[in-house]
């Protein structure tokens, strides 16, 4: 725990380190629990913060970014925060468009349509001067947060980023993206290189300025199959860690905890557990003990209740939380859920789920 202690930007002593511990594997009392967009819609707070502004401005002011992600856990005793941001600010840092268009989500003004448009991006990145503004939030909200949880940074990982840059947008079939893997490899190849230098730089950034742990989103991997992500994600998966570890360590920062979370890709679970990240971040489409048996002892994982439980009714939730630890085990464990929190989602259902891991972890672990 030193290295958080005596931060160069003077940190507040970090109270409560079980999201931490549990990422590293060491013993926990209870088994520590966020959620994915624990910071969204589904709080009238939230709406309310964000009501007069741009998605993309809110983003970029590190004062809404501090408390839209404080607001969580004002309601719920989380033991993680996650900073508020995007993972589309990595395309708009290589100089690409991107607004929200309401009831269609983020929409990039001019997509990348032919290898030659891949010239219109910078090539080199100062991710302090394009994305300070994400740093300075992360700075701010570790002082606001006293100490009373880890705060999480993150990106997206390169395949993703690359498939919102070709669509354009969201998509059912990726077909667009996944057309140039099969007709432009090369080129592929090289855009997904040039992101994940830039990931890297942007996550040591993060550490910098204050992240604890970091989590990398390949929220697109299930367009994949087994193949495609062994030539076109993976590599950079694996890169990305080692290069982030390597930087830390060059630059004297605290060697933080890293999640991977590959959306829909259980094809790859044996893979990923050996891709140097910490803990492996799961969907709800895999149950906790093939999970495990694929993983194998040496990394924590993170997951998998499916978002669409928390619709039940509070006592039902308590019992699917139950038979969830009791697939995972409470160690080597961070519960969340198998993807975000839906914006029609009722917060106090929230936080019958974050109590009821609480509880019951504690009371598996006491007998």
């Amino acid at each position: 725990l030193c290295s958080f202690v005596h931060s160069p930007k003077g940190f507040p002593k970090l109270k409560n380190d079980t999201f931490l511990r549990a990422a590293r594997g060491e013993e926990t009392e209870h088994t520590p629990v966020w959620c994915m967009r624990q910071a969204g819609r589904y709080l009238p707070e939230f709406r309310e913060t964000r009501a007069a502004q741009d998605f993309f401005a809110t983003c970029r002011s590190p004062k809404l970014c501090c408390e839209l992600t404080l607001q969580p856990l004002r309601r719920f005793p989380l033991d993680a925060a996650i900073i508020f941001s995007d993972i589309l600010v990595v395309p708009q840092a290589l100089g690409m468009e991107v607004v929200m268009v309401p009831g269609k989500g983020p929409t990039f003004t001019e997509p990348l349509k032919e290898v030659e448009d891949l010239l219109k991006l910078r090539q080199k990145v100062d991710v302090t001067a394009e994305l300070g503004y994400v740093f300075q939030a992360i700075t701010l909200t570790r002082h606001s947060l006293e100490g009373r949880v880890p705060l999480i940074g993150f990106s997206g990982a390169p395949w993703t980023l690359m498939s919102y840059m070709i669509e354009g947008g969201g998509s059912t079939t990726m077909a667009k993206a996944k057309s140039w893997l099969y007709r432009h490899p090369e080129a592929s190849h090289r855009l997904l290189r040039l992101l994940a230098d830039v990931i890297t730089d942007y996550l040591v950034g993060q550490v910098a300025a204050g992240a604890q742990a970091l989590q990398l989103f390949e929220s697109h991997a299930g367009h994949l199959g087994p193949e495609q992500f062994q030539d076109f994600a993976l590599p950079y998966i694996r890169d990305i860690a080692q290069a982030v570890k390597s930087k830390l360590k060059e630059e004297a920062l605290p060697l933080v905890p890293m999640i991977i979370f590959a959306k829909d890709a259980h094809y790859a679970l044996r893979d990923l557990a050996r891709a140097g990240y910490e803990v492996v971040g799961l969907d709800w489409t895999i149950r906790p003990q093939e999970a495990r048996a694929q993983t194998g002892k040496d990394v924590t994982l993170q997951g998998n209740l499916d978002p669409c439980a928390l619709y039940a009714p509070k006592e039902k939730i308590g019992e699917l939380v139950k038979k969830m630890l009791e697939g995972f085990g409470t160690q080597r464990y961070i519960a969340n859920l198998g993807h975000g929190l839906y914006p029609d989602m009722n917060p106090e259902h929230v936080g019958a789920f974050v109590e009821a891991v609480h509880a019951h972890s504690r009371h598996i672990n006491k007998h």
